[in-house]
């Protein structure tokens, strides 16, 4: 069976989406451009920059999506000016069964590496922040250079040399042979998901500890880590830790199989250094995870992940740990998941990944910035910053280092929640973004599970998660 035909019976299941066909958009004659955006490689105009797109290096969508499909699922981006390659992003395809959904997510991932180049393109103060002449020097005919943006620039990478692979050339029957291999695993993957009698189990642990941690050592190596238990009908996960007046409290995400949605809850620090069962302190009619807790002016605030009612809320504490009530709604209409928040130079930032149409929620990172707590809070000028499934989506609070700020990041490559990695921040202010290359956290005696998803510490207590 080809490509078009399993995009087509799929299309009967799921319904449009961004694979389906489509009419011809009109043309707009011979009006001036300042950019061509062609995603067909078949322009016949040449009186502006022409932007384009190859999918795995190819130049159409289907083959690259074969070529996808022969990678084991793994799919990268290059967007190109004029030949010259100015982006690079590695989507999350999330479902590697359905074909058309995964297009949705290769799709997705491409708008919005398209738009991070355009804004790259237009945005003069990026152009001014990476060493290019000013406006005036700029004035005259003089091409513009072009600037790759991609990993190396925002991540500190080049994902072309990762060793998860990437679809390099597809032959002529190359999907025919890679799709009933696709189709198996995919099968597979789903079938064994059924057999447990949990879809997702995440499990939460601790340890007391004075000297280096995980953020010095870069591995699960020192003391032990104490297991958070549940009682089966539950999991916990995003681990967040806050002390206050010398006692030291633990948050979470509590997820009860029986409501199908997170809720926040706590648990102190008793005596005996353990961390009793957590009671929930807060919940809303949708899913809450990420409970960051800080302190500020005199209040002690919490900004949990709530993307499923597609807004980012700061709740404040009027009883702590226990009350907590809705404080100010700082962005709105958005699905921002684990936006992480820190302050430099009077500016607040958050940096989160964004969900944008039919795309992954771990692979596009944003930023926004306020002049005060309570906002107002807008979008950095060259949102997204990247595109990528290793090396955006946070995992946990920024660390300071060093004299510096480490930012824990999720590694997606293989499977959501698949391990974690440090990233350095270079620079973030309202004209660029830059990370150093992400640092992997390595295995260890001191928690013997596959991957950690959070990391965090505060009060002698360093907290970790991951999924069995």
């Amino acid at each position: 069976m080809g490509l078009r035909a399993v995009l087509a019976l799929e299309a009967r299941r799921f319904g449009t989406s961004l694979a389906s066909p489509c009419a011809p958009l009109p043309a707009d004659g011979d009006s001036p451009a300042d950019l061509i955006i062609d995603l067909t490689s078949r322009t016949a105009r040449h009186d502006a920059p022409v932007m384009t797109l190859t999918f795995c290096d190819q130049k159409d969508f289907p083959a690259g999506l074969a070529a996808m499909v022969a990678n084991g699922g793994k799919a990268e981006l290059a967007v190109s000016i004029d030949g010259s390659v100015v982006a690079r992003g590695r989507p999350m395809v999330q479902d590697r069964l359905w074909l058309t959904r995964a297009s949705d997510n290769l799709l997705a991932g491409a708008i919005s590496l398209i738009m991070r180049a355009v804004a790259t393109r237009f945005t003069s103060s990026s152009g001014l922040s990476r060493g290019s002449a000013t406006a005036e020097e700029q004035s005259d005919d003089r091409p513009d250079e072009p600037h790759v943006v991609d990993s190396r620039d925002i991540l500190g990478f080049d994902p072309r040399t990762s060793n998860d692979g990437g679809g390099h050339g597809i032959s002529k029957n190359a999907f025919a042979l890679s799709y009933p291999r696709f189709l198996a695993r995919g099968i597979a993957e789903r079938a064994t998901q059924k057999l447990k009698r949990r879809p997702f189990y995440w499990q939460v642990a601790y340890r007391r500890i004075d000297g280096p941690g995980i953020a010095e050592t870069g591995r699960l190596d020192g003391p032990e880590f104490t297991l958070l238990p549940d009682d089966g009908e539950r999991f916990y996960a995003d681990p967040f830790v806050f002390e206050q007046d010398g006692r030291v409290y633990l948050f979470v995400e509590e997820f009860p199989y029986g409501k199908g949605r997170g809720i926040i809850s706590a648990s102190e620090l008793r005596e005996d250094g353990t961390f009793g069962t957590p009671q929930p302190v807060l919940e809303e009619p949708h899913h809450l995870s990420y409970p960051q807790v800080f302190a500020r002016d005199g209040e002690i605030y919490m900004i949990p992940e709530s993307a499923a009612a597609r807004e980012l809320v700061l709740y404040r504490a009027t009883q702590f740990p226990h009350r907590w009530v809705r404080d100010t709604v700082l962005l709105s209409d958005i699905e921002i998941n684990d936006a992480t928040l820190f302050e430099a130079d009077g500016t607040f930032w958050l940096i989160g990944t964004q969900r944008f149409g039919y795309g992954s929620a771990s692979d596009t990172m944003v930023a926004y910035s306020a002049p005060a707590l309570r906002g107002p809070w807008l979008p950095h000028a060259l949102n997204p910053l990247a595109v990528d499934h290793s090396a955006t989506r946070p995992g946990g609070a920024f660390i300071r280092q060093d004299g510096g700020l480490l930012l824990p990041v999720q590694d997606g490559s293989q499977t959501y929640g698949g391990g974690l990695g440090l990233m350095r921040l270079e620079r973030l202010d309202h004209a660029d973004v830059s990370f150093s290359p992400p640092r992997p956290i390595l295995p260890g005696p001191a928690w013997n599970r596959k991957g950690i998803h959070t990391l965090n510490r505060a009060g002698g207590v360093e907290v970790v998660d991951s999924c069995d």
